[in-house]
């Protein structure tokens, strides 16, 4: 049994670090989105994020979201500056499982930059990120993960739909709803800077996201290594269904490719330890050709969720999350979807998704609003011309 534990330690360790690479990595896909003038300023956003969370999450985040269950809603301080966090635990140390934890957080409110790209003050960001994590994350995490109501009632979520993803992106939409667009925003040419850069973000994404799915078996088992194989197929059948969605309407470019990569790594999330190959392939094909729809249909209503976390991680999330109520299979999860003959576990699936939904989309709404009111959420305009770079950090890439 010790050693057990020790290969099941190494193995999350390991994935551990991976997923604190997708955090950093969130900014290097966000920072070849925006203009040159803003790149240094989004690096700053998923850096300043891993920081703000890491010590958030010691003080009382890992609490609030694990610790001894209040009314279905919240964990209690039990845990407190870590304190009755042990160095043992079955079947990895709570110490550790801590700081996986930990890595999903400060990763959640990387993505959720993307709604403030461009126009956002550094220090509004950090009294947001540290409202948005403790009233937001912490309690969507105890709902489905921490033993709250959503996990008492059965809603299933393996590494991460339902609390990142459509935590992450529908926090995302309503941020940028209160933020209000970018100057020039559909009258200027606001197109990415450096696409190399996106596509290397992207890379650090597709390969942290083996630590981010098979991590979350929490042991080296049939599950991980099912998780490690649906998310690759996952992210390649994403690809490829938004490029060629994409190449209907014009050319197949590099971004379309590996935004749906994203999607597909998105949507797999959720079900990773429910379904099989087959499943991975409708899952990520579906999953390219909605958060490309979800894409367009932004643009049509002039909303600048500027770099598409909405799109990409709110809508993957979503359909991720109902997916795993269609595919499961009880060979893999123990579970049965609808396919498989059991009825029960898409409305359970519904029903945590719309909870997330109007949580995560009501409460960011509102926290932004006080934050903007009391602090104001954007720079100045002229601050915002010459760039957050400048402005913010007083550095610039020459």
């Amino acid at each position: 049994m010790e050693t057990d534990i020790m290969i099941n330690s190494a193995f999350i360790l390991i994935c551990t670090a991976l997923v604190m690479l997708m955090a950093l990595g969130v900014g290097f896909f966000y920072g070849g989105l925006v203009r040159k003038k803003n790149l240094i300023s989004m690096l700053t956003l998923s850096f300043v994020s891993v920081a703000l969370v890491s010590i958030q999450w010691v003080v009382c985040g890992y609490s609030l979201a694990f610790g001894p269950d209040i009314g279905g809603i919240i964990g209690n301080l039990d845990y407190c500056m870590l304190q009755g966090v042990e160095m043992s635990g079955d079947p990895v140390p709570d110490m550790l499982f801590m700081m996986f934890q930990l890595s999903f957080a400060a990763i959640t409110l990387a993505i959720i930059t993307s709604a403030v790209a461009e126009r956002i003050k550094l220090s509004s960001f950090i009294i947001f990120g540290l409202l948005w994590t403790t009233f937001i994350y912490d309690p969507l995490a105890h709902w489905v993960w921490g033993g709250g109501w959503a996990q008492t009632l059965g809603v299933l979520d393996f590494a991460g739909g339902i609390v990142v993803h459509i935590g992450a992106g529908f926090a995302a939409l309503a941020l940028a709803l209160v933020i209000g667009a970018r100057l020039g925003f559909g009258e200027h040419n606001l197109e990415p800077h450096n696409i190399p850069l996106t596509l290397l973000g992207g890379a650090l994404l597709w390969f942290g996201w083996f630590g981010f799915n098979a991590g979350s078996a929490l042991a080296v088992n049939e599950v991980a290594i099912n998780a490690f194989v649906v998310t690759n197929i996952s992210a390649a059948a994403g690809a490829l269904s938004w490029m060629f969605a994409a190449w209907v309407h014009g050319k197949p470019s590099s971004l379309s490719m590996i935004s749906g990569a994203i999607a597909g790594l998105g949507a797999i999330t959720p079900a990773a330890g429910f379904v099989g190959p087959v499943a991975a392939v409708c899952i990520g094909t579906i999953s390219g050709i909605l958060c490309y729809g979800a894409l367009l249909f932004r643009l049509e209503h002039n909303w600048d969720e500027s770099l598409d976390a909405w799109a990409i991680h709110g809508v993957g999330g979503v359909w991720g999350s109902l997916s795993l109520g269609l595919f499961a299979i009880p060979a893999i999860g123990g579970i049965s979807g609808l396919i498989a003959g059991g009825y029960s576990q898409i409305v359970l699936q519904l029903i945590g998704v719309v909870a997330a939904i109007a949580f995560a989309f009501c409460g960011t709404f509102i926290l932004a609003k006080a934050v903007d009111m009391v602090f104001g959420l954007r720079v100045t305009k002229d601050e915002e011309y010459v760039g957050l770079d400048i402005s913010q950090h007083g550095e610039t890439m020459s």
